[in-house]
């Protein structure tokens, strides 16, 4: 698929209304970026209708976000544009640390097997919106509707109305619940007087997308003071269709209108790639480092996520990342609740939970800025003497900063979880995303993610004598109100029709589980519980626990 494909120009949809009606949705998503996108196609594949507005008509232009994590990767799977994503992307696992022209240390992201996806992908943003609204296209449940601004918002004891000026003219309509995800400049969030809160660092960098043929790898480069841009950093990625990410530190002091024409750009370039490099420039923007965030992302009704909740500098690939990751933590919340199989407040977590992320995103992002830009002539002394000893001493290493990449963030202190009762060693604690790993499926293989969907799941690690009880009271589950689906694991060589089977012992090792070993997993695959031995109505109670309706009826 190419960038120029023709969604540059989508078909304009207005929305269909008549003369004296008000149109009235479960949830309306604000914005079609990859947070609402991703939000909306969640929603309907868990089979809830939801309306998505968006005030353009086109994808994004430009690279912009393009280090999608395996943890966001996980999540595309369960959207079905996880396996384009991987296909188009450039994975890569490594990254190199460079101190002027000499190379400080190397790391791996991922340095063990047994895992579907890589550490992490390069992909332009633009391709991962293509494949998101392709998606969106193949759910009736979800309606699409471009050039529809959202100018007016008042929210209700029971529903939000919505004010929505299209090309042919303003109608209202109504929502029970709204997402906003209309990116850092909000403007649901300057609708209802709300604004971020945080800070901006006095620094600027250049993003260049080049395409060339070039011989660097697959791996993520990060200069610190290099020969041909010195005193400032340089990053390097490498993109599909031959084209590389190239951000240049500039200062503060940099003009950012005269530093995005050429004649100012292509030095730049020519000076990291040789004189006689061939390349052709592609897009150029300027950007400013923030670290921001919403004090609330749930006001009443309205919901936000991704950039217009949260903000964060590019290094460390943070942004897009934490935005799907808000999405997957919503979904299902807002569905459970519209079914009326959870309270409201459920929906309070979806905000402490995401709070809590960003926090965790915003701390590691101005980690990362303050060592990559030293504003004091003591912190560059540091930094510098840091990178001097990294070359030779691992403890150093620890030290440097430029721009640890995304992680997952795990929930522990969640009032969702089901605190541990049974001891573990090791393994996949309440809060932590659930690890995949390889396993045999009707003797072929398969993966453990892809088995799970998106409700709640228990697995089971055979093995005992009592397997067959145990297993038949599990059952039992599947009729509950909130239904818990059942998946069993084996070891290897012992795996029953119907079961998975551990054949590398991958499992055992990551969830410390053996026989009789239970794991509770949420809908969005966070852990919520888990047990030496299943007991059902433990396990009912851990559900209600998870749904808030422990709390409710406390």
């Amino acid at each position: 698929m190419s960038k120029d494909i023709d969604y540059q120009s989508c078909v304009f949809e207005h929305a269909p209304h008549r003369a004296g009606t008000t149109e009235r949705h479960p949830v309306v998503v604000v914005g079609a970026g990859p947070v609402g996108l991703a939000t909306a196609i969640d929603l309907a594949q868990q089979g809830t209708p939801v309306l998505l507005l968006d005030d353009d008509n086109k994808l994004s232009i430009g690279s912009r976000a393009i280090c999608f994590s395996k943890r966001t990767l996980e999540i595309l799977d369960r959207l079905q544009c996880g396996e384009r994503m991987v296909e188009k992307g450039v994975s890569w696992n490594v990254g190199r640390i460079f101190n002027r022209d000499e190379e400080v240390y190397s790391f791996d992201l991922l340095p063990e097997s047994g895992h579907r996806r890589p550490a992490f992908i390069n992909l332009q943003q633009y391709y991962l919106e293509g494949y998101l609204h392709e998606r969106s296209q193949e759910l009736s449940n979800l309606d699409l509707r471009w050039r529809s601004r959202v100018a007016g918002l008042v929210q209700h004891d029971g529903h939000v109305t919505l004010t929505v000026e299209t090309p042919d003219g303003a109608y209202d309509l109504q929502a029970e619940y709204v997402v906003a995800a209309d990116g850092g400049r909000s403007a649901m969030r300057s609708l209802m007087g709300l604004e971020s809160k945080g800070r901006v660092f006095r620094d600027r960098f250049l993003i260049a997308d080049v395409k060339m043929t070039a011989d660097f790898p697959s791996e993520r480069w990060f200069w610190f003071d290099p020969p041909f841009h010195p005193g400032q950093s340089v990053l390097l990625h490498r993109q599909p269709d031959n084209v590389w990410r190239i951000d240049f530190q500039l200062g503060w002091d940099a003009d950012p209108e005269a530093e995005k024409q050429p004649e100012r750009v292509l030095p730049r370039i020519r000076a990291l790639l040789g004189k006689e490099a061939r390349f052709e420039l592609e897009w150029v923007s300027i950007y400013t480092f923030c670290c921001l965030r919403m004090d609330q992302f749930r006001h009443g009704r309205v919901l936000f996520a991704g950039d217009s909740a949260h903000g964060v500098s590019p290094f460390g690939a943070r942004g897009a990342n934490s935005g799907v990751q808000d999405a997957d933590n919503l979904a299902w919340k807002l569905r459970l609740v519209l079914q009326g199989l959870a309270p409201d407040s459920l929906l309070d977590t979806y905000a402490r939970e995401r709070e809590y992320a960003a926090d965790e995103n915003i701390l590691n992002s101005t980690r990362a800025t303050d060592f990559i830009t030293p504003k004091s002539a003591v912190s560059r002394l540091f930094r510098d003497a840091v990178l001097q000893l990294a070359k030779d001493y691992p403890f150093a290493r620890k030290l440097v900063n430029s721009g640890r990449l995304s992680t997952p963030s795990v929930y522990e202190d969640s009032v969702l979880n089901t605190p541990d009762a049974d001891n573990f060693r090791r393994g996949q604690r309440p809060g932590s995303p659930a690890s995949d790993v390889p396993v045999l499926q009707q003797g072929r293989p398969a993966w453990l993610l892809e088995q799970l969907g998106n409700q709640f799941t228990g697995i089971y690690y055979a093995g005992g004598a009592d397997d067959r009880a145990r297993l038949h009271q599990a059952q039992a589950l599947a009729g509950d109100d909130i239904p818990v689906r059942m998946v069993v694991v084996a070891p290897a060589g012992r795996a029953d029709a119907g079961m998975l089977e551990d054949a590398e012992g991958l499992f055992a090792n990551r969830y410390d589980a053996t026989p009789g070993t239970f794991y509770l997993l949420r809908p969005d695959q966070h852990v919520c519980a888990r047990w030496r031995t299943f007991d059902p109505q433990a396990v009912r109670d851990a559900v209600a626990r998870a749904t808030c309706k422990e709390m409710e009826f406390a």
